[in-house]
């Protein structure tokens, strides 16, 4: 049986979306077990009613939610009975528990994961990694997304190999193609860093390099990772996820200003669909951390129950591909480098 944590506090769309979508993903996986934090009064309101079962569902009562607007050190040190670090410390202390899933604050989420769950042996520092679709049907990891802001090569190389790890081993992506994000393809591209970087990631057998990436190439299909500092991948993501989402509005505001576009919009209504399914980020889950001493998902604050089920299936297939224990493996064959 997989335990993993549900943090029901916090997001947007809480306690309704996570309770929901703990529901489902008990449905789908019957060697899956739940543990919910929150408010327990409210958890078991939105729970009533509904068929599920309550042999596999924990509830942890934890009454305060941290706040978005809150600072993470705060937060980690004061709110101790908030439904994020009962999840945290929960995971933390009891060897039954795998992983845990959040849509709350990012900021609360690292610094908690950091300081109560430590990382896992050789790694310098953990990285967000989401996901995102390609042209060409398959899915392509960032990392790092916003968890480190200042990077070394260093770090960019520990990125590249958990995150082409975590692509193989979750994802069923053999050897992906690993690309460092650059104002240019060029190997001399970029400064300092990038450079060293490149250089490192060529001399790393474990990660199949296949050189720089210009922004505009993410959802090409030629590549299944890239790698970037926290600061430039997160501007990358959002921007890709928000220019999506535009493209949308503006798909429905011009199929709306004539009765022809209408007409041939109800012909092609199967296709909008799929397109309006394929883009929109909610179908891919959140975030993952990866490298903590156990797994952490962090989804959109604006996550809905379809995404948290996607962030509860992501948690489980790390646990089932034992993910961190292969990281720690690979990590340390590089011991010998400096740091």
């Amino acid at each position: 049986m997989i335990k993993i944590i549900v943090d029901c506090f916090g997001g947007d769309h809480c306690p309704q979306a996570p309770v929901e979508a703990a529901i489902k993903a008990l449905e789908a996986n019957k060697d899956l077990f739940l543990i919910l934090t929150g408010e327990e009064g409210l958890i078991r309101k939105e729970l009533e009613g509904k068929s599920y079962d309550d042999t596999r569902l924990e509830i942890i009562h934890a009454p305060e939610v941290i706040g978005c607007d809150e600072k993470p050190t705060d937060a980690v040190r004061l709110k101790r009975n908030s439904s994020m670090m009962k999840a945290i410390i929960l995971l933390r202390d009891r060897d039954d528990i795998a992983a845990m899933v959040s849509t709350g604050s990012t900021g609360a989420l690292v610094t908690g994961a950091l300081v109560r769950l430590g990382r896992i042996p050789g790694i310098i520092r953990p990285a967000f990694c989401p996901i995102l679709p390609t042209m060409n049907g398959g899915l392509v990891g960032i990392c790092d997304s916003g968890a480190n802001v200042e990077v070394t090569s260093a770090h960019l190389r520990q990125f590249a190999i958990m995150a082409s790890l975590y692509m193989e081993n979750v994802y069923g992506v053999k050897n992906p193609r690993t690309a460092l994000l650059n104002v240019g393809k060029e190997a001399e591209k970029g400064d300092d860093i990038r450079r060293e970087a490149y250089a490192m990631l060529k001399e790393t057998p474990s990660v199949n390099f296949v050189g720089n990436m210009e922004s505009r190439d993410l959802l090409s299909g030629s590549y299944d990772v890239v790698v970037a500092d926290g600061f430039s991948g997160n501007v990358l993501v959002k921007t890709t996820e928000g220019t999506a989402l535009e493209l949308l509005k503006k798909l429905k505001k011009d199929i709306y200003s004539r009765t022809i576009y209408k007409i041939g919009a109800l012909l092609m209504k199967k296709m909008f669909a799929d397109e309006k399914k394929f883009m929109n980020y909610q179908n891919y889950g959140g975030s993952v951390l990866l490298g903590t001493s156990k797994v952490v998902v962090k989804g959109h604050g604006s996550s809905k129950t379809a995404a948290i089920v996607k962030c509860i299936e992501q948690a489980y297939r790390m646990e089932v591909s034992k993910l961190s224990g292969k990281i720690e493996t690979e990590i340390a064959k590089y011991e010998h480098y400096e740091l």
